[in-house]
C-alpha cells in the first residue's frame, strides 16, 4: 500500500517537494536466494507505484487539492489500474522476465498461457461486480426506515436478472460484504468498475500510440497526474483522451468485443 509521507506546498517561499512511502509484503530473501516476485506481486508494485507517481507528479501548491488528495472516490484508482496494464504486455515481460540464475528469458509457451489467463472468465467477474454495484446502489438508495426492504430480497431480484450461474438460497454472501457496510464504499462499490472502464480507455490510449510513448506519457502527467484534485476528474480525463469515456475499451480489455 501507498500512504503520504510529506505534500507539495509552498513554505517560506520554497516549494516542498511531495514524499511518499510504499509498504510491500513480498517474500523475503531466503539464503541465497533473493526476493523474487510472482506475477501477482508485480501487479500489485506497479498498482501502487501509480499511486505513488499521481502524489508526486503533482504541479499543485494546496495540498488539500494535490496528488491523490481529495480526489473523486470514483476516479482515484485510474492511474493505480492503468498502470497494471504493462504487467501485461508482452514488450515489458520480454524485457524484464528472465530467471534470476541463468538469464534466460521466460519460455515462450508459458509467456502465451500466462497472457491468455488474463481474460480467463473474464465476464463471469464483470457481470458479478456488476451484481455487487447494483446490491449497492439499491440498498442505499431504496433504504425507507418506515419500511425496511428485505436486503437478501434485494440482492435475489438482482441476481434473477442479470447472474449467469444460479445462486443456491442459502446463500449468505451479503452478511459478509464489509466493503459497503465498514468498509467505505457504501454507495460507491460501483468506483471499482468505473475505475477499470477509465484505466482501459485511458490505456487504448497508449496502444494507439504505442504502450512506451513519451507523448502518451507526457500528456497523462500534465492531464491527469499533474493536476489532481484541483478540477473534477472527468474534465482531466477527457483533457487526457479528448472525449468523454466509453465502455468499449473495457469490454474490449474483457475480450468481449
Amino acid at each position: 500500500w501507498m500512504d503520504v509521507c510529506l505534500s507539495r506546498r509552498r513554505a517560506g517561499g520554497e516549494i516542498q517537494l511531495p514524499v511518499a512511502y510504499l509498504t510491500c509484503n513480498f517474500a523475503s530473501p531466503t539464503g541465497e536466494q533473493p526476493s523474487l516476485l510472482t506475477h501477482h506481486d508485480l501487479q500489485t508494485l506497479f498498482h501502487e507505484f501509480g499511486h505513488c507517481l499521481h502524489h508526486l507528479l503533482t504541479e499543485i501548491d494546496w495540498p488539500q487539492v494535490n496528488g491523490i488528495s481529495n480526489v473523486e472516490w470514483d476516479a482515484v484508482e485510474l492511474p493505480s489500474q492503468l498502470f497494471e496494464n504493462w504487467c501485461w504486455e508482452d514488450e515489458l515481460l520480454s524485457r524484464y522476465a528472465h530467471h534470476y540464475q541463468t538469464d534466460e528469458p521466460l519460455p515462450e509457451d508459458l509467456k502465451r498461457r500466462l497472457l491468455r489467463s488474463h481474460r480467463f472468465q473474464k465476464a463471469l467477474f464483470l457481470m458479478r461486480q456488476l451484481e455487487f454495484a447494483l446490491c449497492d446502489l439499491r440498498l442505499h438508495l431504496e433504504y425507507d426506515p418506515d419500511r425496511p426492504a428485505d436486503p437478501r430480497a434485494v440482492l435475489a431480484a438482482i441476481r434473477e436478472q442479470i447472474a449467469v450461474v444460479a445462486v443456491p438460497e442459502w446463500n449468505r454472501f451479503l452478511d459478509s460484504f464489509s466493503h459497503i457496510f465498514g468498509g467505505g464504499y457504501s454507495a460507491g462499490y460501483y468506483s471499482y468498475l468505473w475505475a477499470e472502464e477509465l484505466a482501459a480507455d485511458a490505456w487504448q490510449a497508449f496502444r494507439e500510440r504505442g504502450v512506451f510513448s513519451a507523448e502518451a506519457g507526457h500528456a497523462f502527467r500534465k492531464e491527469v497526474l499533474a493536476v489532481g484534485a484541483s478540477r473534477p476528474a472527468l474534465d482531466s480525463f477527457v483533457a487526457f483522451r479528448g472525449r468523454p469515456p466509453q465502455p468499449e475499451p473495457l469490454l474490449d480489455s474483457y475480450g468481449l468485443l
